[in-house]
């Protein structure tokens, strides 16, 4: 690595889990750039949970290496652990207590005293929204709250990386989108996110890059918009006002007709020279559709093309939900 190229977030190679005669993880290579959020998607079982248990320094590897900020997992776990900050999947957040609280309990836990732990705490509670419910128990709060504080109880120690192990789970629309755009802030302000979800659709919003753990390997790699264009299925849907310009547009582009509901589906990336090629078709025959719209394959798409087992259908309908 050169001194002008940044040290990447979090580095991995052959990482490798067994339990007994299971095999978790089978040589795993990853490479995170700080700065960046990076999702981990997967079926119930392919391993995301155990990845983020290891490079959180949780439980160890059976082999390969990993490194955090340049900080090997094995050999200085004291240094990764203080650059990053873990939000489970359940809540860490003791609702006996108020929000204040769990957050000064959490200072005092990161060696934070006095008006310093007060200041961080009031900073937090601040950024949250969660200021009007910081004297009220946590029992007490909505699942979007509690969602909040959980985060920020991680970030008391100002970690650089941050593991999300499905933060929005449970969570309504609103309050899962909401928790999105804290995550982009967090990553604005230099954070380097590690998410693990079960909405594909927050991997397609929110996710740099994404990767697909399937029977602890990766399968595949690459930004949203890579991935979909491995998965054949795109095309252009024309709609029409007359039967006769369907079939004059039928016979001019080929695809697949319904005449029912005048439409026309012709196969294709929906990239711009072809779209420009398709419409050029169209206005030299004189035929013109009334709508058009592009289709490209969705990242549920990408996710049971690349997944085959039973765990895939119950993805893709949570993320459809």
């Amino acid at each position: 690595m050169s001194e002008h190229t940044p040290r990447p977030a979090v580095s991995a190679e052959g990482l490798r889990k067994s339990y007994r005669d299971q095999v978790v993880l089978d040589g795993v290579d990853l490479e995170i750039p700080a700065g960046t959020i990076f999702s981990l998607l997967g079926p119930n079982g392919a391993g995301k949970t155990t990845m983020v248990k290891i490079l959180s320094t949780l439980i160890r590897a059976d082999g390969g290496r990993a490194r955090v900020f340049g900080h090997d997992l094995a050999a200085e776990p004291d240094a990764v652990r203080a650059a990053i900050g873990v939000t489970g999947q359940y809540s860490a957040v003791d609702g006996l207590l108020t929000g204040h609280e769990n957050l000064m309990l959490m200072a005092r836990l990161h060696r934070l005293r006095g008006a310093a732990a007060r200041r961080r705490a009031a900073e937090l509670l601040d950024r949250f929204d969660l200021a009007g419910a910081a004297k009220k128990p946590a029992a007490a709060y909505s699942g979007g709250m509690r969602r909040r504080l959980d985060l920020a109880m991680t970030l008391v120690g100002s970690p650089r990386l941050i593991f999300l192990d499905e933060p929005t789970t449970g969570l309504d629309p609103r309050s899962r989108r909401d928790m999105w755009q804290i995550i982009r802030d967090l990553v604005a302000d230099g954070v380097t996110v590690f998410l693990t979800t079960q909405y594909l659709e927050e991997a397609d919003r929110l996710a740099d890059r994404i990767a697909v753990l399937d029977r602890g390997a990766i399968v595949a790699e690459g930004t949203a918009a890579e991935l979909k264009r491995r998965i054949p299925g795109g095309h252009v849907l024309l709609r029409f006002a007359e039967a006769r310009a369907l079939e004059s547009a039928a016979r001019e582009l080929g695809g697949e007709t319904d005449p029912e509901s005048l439409a026309l589906k012709v196969p294709g990336g929906g990239g711009i020279a072809s779209l420009r090629g398709l419409l050029d078709r169209l206005d030299t025959a004189s035929i013109a559709p009334e709508e058009l719209s592009v289709h490209t394959p969705a990242l549920d798409d990408v996710f049971l093309a690349l997944t085959g087992n039973r765990g895939a259908d119950d993805h893709a309908r949570k993320a459809n939900r």
